[in-house]
């Protein structure tokens, strides 16, 4: 019952998160249809503001919302891999199920693949050090003698990120897979995914390490 209740956290988390990112972009692009700096500002406050909001609702139960904090925590030893594989699953399928309801949201169809390519060096690059700096945040927040500090810290520095990232820092695998399927302003071709998640885990594992460097200590498994 007990992983029940994680799972559904993290399915609902991740749908919320994903339809605050692609329904926002959707929006900027209709409200602000020729200047897409303002576009990106509108959708990284908006992405900023609801992972604040959703961490802060959902951190009690589970708050990953992101295959790769999870796989950390699994490295960390805080989760069994039976729990990581399913809150990865649940996840995904959430993130699949908010960019669907972000579509029919904005009376479009509820699935358009996207043909927004990205990638090239600067691109995938920015990817890895987006993630890496989301792992350093998040377990470096949950250290703090503050824990509810973390929505806040990884809030800010999502909305940061989106600007000081050349790739405006999708950071997540399960997001990344769910964008391929809206053919908008936050969408992302299924081409790009691949080297766009192989540099997310890349950036997951060097977060790692450094984790294990700056906080040997870790918390008992959950």
């Amino acid at each position: 019952m007990r992983l029940v209740r994680l799972a559904t956290a993290e399915a609902v988390g991740t749908a919320f998160l994903v339809a605050a990112v692609v329904g926002s972009g959707i929006a900027a692009h209709r409200l602000s249809p020729d200047d897409v700096g303002l576009q990106l500002l509108e959708n990284s406050l908006a992405t900023g503001a609801v992972l604040v909001a959703l961490v802060l609702a959902f951190q009690p139960v589970s708050a990953s919302f992101n295959p790769v904090v999870t796989l950390v925590e699994r490295a960390l030893g805080l989760v069994s891999t039976t729990t990581a594989a399913t809150l990865v699953a649940a996840q995904v399928v959430g993130g699949l199920v908010g960019v669907v309801v972000a579509n029919l949201m904005f009376d479009l169809d509820a699935v358009s693949v996207s043909t927004h390519d990205r990638g090239g060096g600067g691109q995938l690059l920015g990817e890895v050090v987006a993630t890496l700096g989301l792992v350093l945040v998040v377990f470096g927040s949950l250290r703090s003698a503050r824990v509810e500090t973390v929505a806040f810290a990884v809030g800010g520095y999502i909305a940061a990120a989106y600007w000081f990232t050349s790739s405006t820092s999708f950071a997540n695998p399960a997001v990344t897979i769910a964008r391929t399927l809206s053919d908008t302003f936050a969408g992302i071709a299924p081409s790009s995914v691949p080297p766009f998640v192989l540099m997310q885990l890349l950036g997951g594992t060097l977060g790692l390490a450094l984790l294990w460097l700056l906080h040997p200590r870790v918390q008992e498994a959950r």
